[in-house]
Parts: C-alpha cells; sequence; structure tokens
C-alpha cells in the first residue's frame, strides 16, 4: 500500500493482476457504474503524462486492488457487513475507474517504467471477475496482503482496524497524486483521485463506525497518531 514498501513499479498489465477480483462471495451486487462527473472526465482528451504520473496510474491501480482483496477475505471470515459494502460497491468502483483511465491512455505490456522487468499478465481488458485475487508478482505486495489478512484474522476488531490502516494509507497516496496531476494539468486524473479519495474518506468512518459498535470507543484512534483522522470529512 505505501510506496515506501515498494521499491519499484511494474508494467500497467501487472497493474490489473493486482487489481483484479476474486475472493470472497457478497450478498451485495458489484456495480462498476461510475458517477457523471467520473465518466465525463474518463471521456475528456487525454493529458500529457509524466513518467511520474503514469508510474502512479499503475500504483493506484494496485492499491485499490489490493484493498478489494482484503476486504473480501474478511468478509468470508466474518461476514461483516463493512467489509462486503465497501468491496462490492466503493472498492469495485474504484477500480473500474483505475482501469478505465488505463485504457483510455492506452498503456499496455510495451511501456516503460521505471526499473522494471517483469512478464506481462494482459490484464488491462479483463473484467475484474477474470484477475486473480489474492496473487501478486511483487514479493513486498504479497507480503503486506499476506500481513494484512493475518492481522485481520485474529479477531473481528483486528479486521475493522485493519480497514483504517488500508483507508489512511490509501487517503495519504492520493493527496501526493492528485497535487501531483494538479501540477501536470492532468485534470481528468484529479477527478478520478478525487473520486477514489472521497470513497476512502466515507470508508474510513464505516471502519471507525464498526469500531465504536464493538465498544472500541476511539474507533479508527485506537491504532495511534497516525491512523487518528478526525478532519476528514464524513459525510454519514
Amino acid at each position: 500500500m505505501k510506496r515506501s514498501l515498494v521499491k519499484s513499479l511494474w508494467v500497467v498489465s501487472t497493474v490489473f493482476s493486482v487489481v483484479g477480483c476474486g475472493g470472497g462471495s457478497s450478498s451485495v451486487v458489484e456495480t462498476s457504474e461510475l458517477p457523471i462527473e467520473v465518466e465525463i472526465a474518463i471521456d475528456a482528451p487525454v493529458s500529457k503524462l509524466s513518467q511520474e504520473l503514469t508510474d502512479t496510474l499503475a500504483y493506484m491501480g494496485n492499491e485499490e486492488r489490493l484493498a478489494y482483496d482484503v476486504y473480501n477475505v474478511l468478509y468470508a471470515q466474518y461476514g461483516t457487513e463493512q467489509f462486503t459494502k465497501i468491496a462490492t460497491n466503493g472498492e469495485y468502483q474504484h477500480i473500474t475507474a483505475v482501469q478505465e483511465l488505463i485504457q483510455k491512455y492506452k498503456l499496455s505490456d510495451d511501456v516503460n517504467f521505471t526499473n522494471i522487468d517483469l512478464p506481462p499478465l494482459g490484464y488491462m481488458n479483463s473484467s475484474i471477475e477474470d484477475m486473480e485475487a489474492g496473487t501478486y508478482d511483487i514479493a513486498v505486495i504479497q507480503k503486506l496482503y499476506d500481513d494484512l489478512v493475518a492481522q485481520g484474522s485474529t479477531s473481528e476488531i483486528d479486521a475493522l482496524k485493519v480497514g483504517c490502516i488500508i483507508e489512511v494509507v490509501d487517503v495519504n497516496d492520493l493527496n501526493r497524486d492528485i497535487a501531483l496531476a494538479e501540477s501536470e494539468g492532468a485534470t481528468d486524473i484529479v477527478t478520478v483521485f478525487n473520486f477514489l479519495r472521497d470513497g476512502s474518506y466515507n470508508h474510513y468512518w464505516s471502519f471507525d463506525k464498526g469500531l465504536k459498535n464493538q465498544n472500541v470507543a476511539d474507533g479508527c484512534c485506537s491504532l495511534g497518531t497516525e491512523y487518528c483522522h478526525p478532519e476528514y470529512p464524513n459525510s454519514k
């Protein structure tokens, strides 16, 4: 999740080996329908992207997929409503939005990313359902997924805390990404990433509420100052 945990990015097709779907059943219907402003942004003319911003698109695809996969696993274990709602509605939409950006810029297996030498996986045009969940080509991402699932598997409270962690990391990364896209005038990417960040705010407060319902009075703040963000917008 954190950029500091990943020493290099990889080809965009690999994004969707990590952005794809897979684990966990749900009673909530998955939807890829995006808000109209996001669709308009994706349909707008392409922006000129620096290598750094191109890499950011690839990374964000992976980040949204990791959240989706972890939440599906934790829902399968506990049946906690937050996990299935966030995975099948929010994260599924987020994956769709980033995949459509990748398709818009026609980033393919021959895109040259910094320090990347990995085989193409061809997921750029795959449906989310056809992508393997919980299996990653980068060892540090695989370890992060494994660690989060292990942490969340110890108790339902720990699982909800994992949700807080994931959403804070997402917001931190998106803050940097949005600033970069704004500096390059990539308004389409700014709009899509703002949509992702708004979702992460909502997800954070959902996990915070879940913890408080489990008698963890401080909610996400019980994890310490790094994950305590009362300043996040709260629409609920």
